[in-house]
């Protein structure tokens, strides 16, 4: 083998190799240029807000992530999606895994501590899912000697039994898309968790028609996008966000992950408004 050909071919390979870094090369504070990506989490196995498909993703979240990108010069192209499961996100945006994360992501004070917020941009609230035929439901306390359904280690269930139906039998699941089976067989009488993801499974064309909202507003969670401590990206986030909000982008989106739910959405909320 010719050493002088192994050597060039060498140089080559590592001149390219460094080429190639440096247009992939980003933080997060950066916008694109051509060639560049930004990673983004969302939810992979959320109806309506942020989904997995064999067609791509979907949701109200991965619209929101998408124009917001777009607004920092991303175009749908350059989004490469990242699962952020709930337990994982601080530890994702910490280390640097995802420029931001856009995953049913409650601001609360503790999440604070450890990342920044940019948003809110959607004020969701605990709610219970019911079949469209029960009338039996119509406040929280009517979830007495119930059969009340959560995912296993959810706060939701307990938060329900504890200050508003103590009789309450809770049925802790694996997925909810378990207790909707339980729900729709009857076996469970109520699921819940946030409106806006009971909505986005109360619309899949499955089970369309066959369950409503309670529409308790039982909390409020005031869904922002997570960034990392004391990043730019924060003030250019909550720009983008507004002018969804302004050009109707945002109304759009929610009309259609949402709306074959009927869910009543609470109006488009101000950037820093946090509802206790």
């Amino acid at each position: 083998m010719n050493l002088r050909k192994v050597t060039a071919a060498s140089a080559a390979v590592l001149a390219l190799g460094v080429t190639a870094t440096a247009c992939g090369s980003s933080d997060d504070d950066s916008s694109s240029s051509s060639g560049k990506k930004i990673t983004i989490g969302i939810k992979f196995d959320q109806p309506g807000i942020g989904q997995k498909t064999p067609k791509g993703y979907s949701g109200f979240d991965v619209d929101v992530a998408t124009y917001v990108a777009k607004k920092l010069g991303y175009s749908a192209d350059d989004i490469e999606w990242k699962e952020a499961k709930s337990a994982d996100r601080e530890t994702m945006l910490q280390r640097g895994d995802v420029d931001f994360i856009a995953a049913s992501y409650s601001i609360t004070p503790e999440r604070e501590e450890k990342v920044d917020f940019a948003g809110p941009y959607l004020l969701a609230h605990q709610d219970v899912l019911v079949r469209a035929d029960d009338t039996s439901i119509k406040s929280p306390s009517d979830l007495n000697s119930k059969k009340l359904c959560s995912v296993t280690g959810s706060t939701s269930a307990q938060n329900v039994k504890d200050k508003l139906a103590p009789k309450a039998q809770l049925q802790e699941y694996p997925t909810y898309s378990a207790c909707l089976t339980g729900l729709q067989n009857k076996a469970i009488d109520a699921l819940t968790t946030d409106d806006s993801i009971l909505a986005g499974y109360a619309a899949q064309a499955s089970f369309k028609g066959k369950f409503k909202l309670g529409g308790f507003k039982m909390t409020n969670e005031n869904y922002g996008i997570g960034v990392k401590k004391g990043s730019a990206l924060k003030a250019k986030i909550n720009t983008a966000l507004e002018s969804m909000v302004s050009d109707g982008s945002w109304t759009k989106a929610v009309d259609a992950n949402f709306g074959p739910a009927n869910y009543k959405n609470e109006p488009a909320p101000k950037i820093g408004d946090i509802k206790e």
